[in-house]
């Protein structure tokens, strides 16, 4: 319980933002007060207020008598009276607002309030550091002897008094819980005077505190002190749903803010009609579904259908009512002047995705094209590299400037006509080795016209003397390409016409 501007917290001491902060009270802390009477002056012949409401753990408020001491502030750390020993607390609220606050918390200003001793001390400011710490290892080992005696209750929160001979330890129970023994089993472990104090659901919500559904602190961790009982029926006129786990707040009962609209809600329904009443119509019965009561509209829905609301005005719904009971029965829910056509006012609209939450998240597109190499351009023609919006129109190339760049390829010499070729077929697989063994040896051709050994074979590489094929090569065929024990086939295969192998490279000239 601190703001960011004092930082205030249960071991230090905190002076209070007085004013200058945005809590706008004297201190941080749960149950504050802001006092609005403290830019006032005193009127003439009243005397001052001599009680001080000092606070204590959590939301622990006590009031006490000042006495000798003078000179007390809101965030002052003071010893006071306690039974027995001392206490220590802060100063939570001075002046004439005291006297206010007693009045409407029903506290008599008697004799039976206890007295302020002095200011605190270093000493006394260190000893209760000493018991604070001891707090929350007192309040788990008193659950582990809870338990182990059998008990149904539940510790929730463990306080030391300031001189540490005392500790008040509060528990939750929903029966009659007899603790004498574990009063004993404490005041053996801890050597300290033990009460036990019971206090309800909403009490223990309100000292430890927490975070409400709302998103703020608890209402009565922070300003709320009486706690009055909520009904389900504050529910049913606010038009709610009655789901138990969103009207129930972290003590397990019914939310204190139902209370809070309620009164506005009664007198808003008043110049409802009755839910339960059904409407008859030419087309049919309709049934209630729902409210809004600031709007002043009722929902119907028809029982063929069941799944659609129609809104019915209050004066409409009153004026149904009245026809049934005449015996008289409208056209429909809605007459010609409840119709009502909405224009559609021009709005902002989304036009070119400015408001979309992922128009950062495509990922951007390389626009940078290869830059081509310059002997593919013609000459003349600039080898930049150009978006698509602002590429020039490239020019055609003429026929005839690739024919001059390609080199001219040289005439082969023809090939022997007498030189028995053996033909190729494009697609014949490769026998395997075994099958080439077993094929019968072939007579080589004779090489006729005075052409030597050499030319006989196939020569590889450039060579401008190469004959150059002149028979178109044969088709391939679907029986040529299946291998299997043929005897005809290497009859075939001497028929065929040989075909000379082709040159890999055809624009390769042969250097000098």
């Amino acid at each position: 319980m601190g703001c960011s501007s004092c930082s205030s917290g249960r071991g230090g001491l905190p002076a209070g933002c007085n004013n200058n902060g945005a809590c706008g009270v004297g201190g941080c802390s749960k149950l504050p007060v802001f006092d609005w009477l403290s830019n006032m002056e005193q009127p003439a012949g009243m005397p001052a207020c001599d009680i001080v409401e000092v606070r204590f753990k959590n939301s622990r408020k006590e009031f006490f008598k000042i006495g000798d001491v003078s000179g007390l502030a809101v965030g002052d750390a003071v010893a006071v009276e306690a039974s027995p020993g001392h206490d220590l607390g802060m100063v939570s609220m001075t002046g004439e607002l005291v006297r206010l606050q007693m009045k409407k918390l029903s506290v008599q200003d008697d004799s039976g309030i206890k007295a302020v001793y002095r200011k605190a001390r270093p000493a006394d400011i260190e000893k209760w550091q000493q018991s604070v710490d001891r707090e929350n290892p007192t309040m788990l080992r008193a659950r582990a002897m809870a338990t182990e005696l059998k008990l149904n209750m539940k510790i929730s929160d463990v306080e030391y008094q300031g001189d540490g001979t005392k500790a008040i330890f509060y528990y939750t129970s929903d029966e009659r819980v007899d603790f004498r023994e574990l009063i004993r089993h404490l005041a053996d472990e801890f050597r300290i005077r033990v009460e036990m104090r019971q206090i309800g659901s909403r009490q223990e919500s309100a000292r430890l505190g927490g975070i409400g559904s709302c998103g703020r602190e608890l209402c009565c961790s922070t300003w709320l002190r009486d706690f009055r009982s909520v009904n389900t029926s504050a529910a049913r006129y606010q038009q709610l749903s009655l789901n138990p786990q969103k009207l129930a707040g972290q003590c397990g009962k019914l939310k204190c803010c139902l209370n809070y609209e309620l009164d506005s809600y009664l007198d808003a329904i008043k110049d409802f009609p009755e839910s339960n009443v059904k409407l008859e119509t030419l087309k049919g019965n309709a049934v209630h579904q729902k409210t809004d009561i600031f709007r002043g509209v009722m929902f119907y829905a028809y029982f063929e259908d069941l799944g659609n609301f129609i809104a019915v005005p209050v004066s409409r719904v009153k004026e149904i009512i009245a026809l049934n009971k005449a015996g008289e029965k409208p056209e429909a829910l809605l007459g010609k002047k409840d119709i009502v056509e909405v224009a559609k006012d021009p709005d902002y609209e989304n036009v070119v995705g400015q408001d979309s939450l992922t128009r950062f998240d495509a990922s951007k597109k390389n626009k940078k094209k290869k830059k081509k190499k310059p002997g593919n351009r013609p000459e003349g023609e600039l080898s930049t590299t150009t978006t698509a919006e602002n590429r020039p129109v490239q020019q055609q190339r003429p026929p005839q400037a690739q024919q001059q760049q390609r080199p001219q390829q040289q005439q082969r010499p023809q090939q022997n006509p007498n030189r028995p070729q053996q033909p190729r077929v494009q697609g014949e697989n490769k026998p395997d080795a075994n099958k080439q063994q077993n094929r019968p040896p072939q007579p080589r051709p004779q090489n006729q016209g005075g052409a030597t050994e050499n030319n006989s074979t196939p020569q590889t590489g450039n060579n401008p003397n190469r004959p150059q094929n002149q028979q178109p090569r044969p088709q391939n065929q679907a029986d040529d390409n299946k291998v299997g024990n043929n005897p005809n086939r290497n009859q075939q295969r001497r028929n065929r016409p040989n075909r000379p192998p082709q040159n890999p490279n055809p624009n390769s000239e042969k250097k000098d």
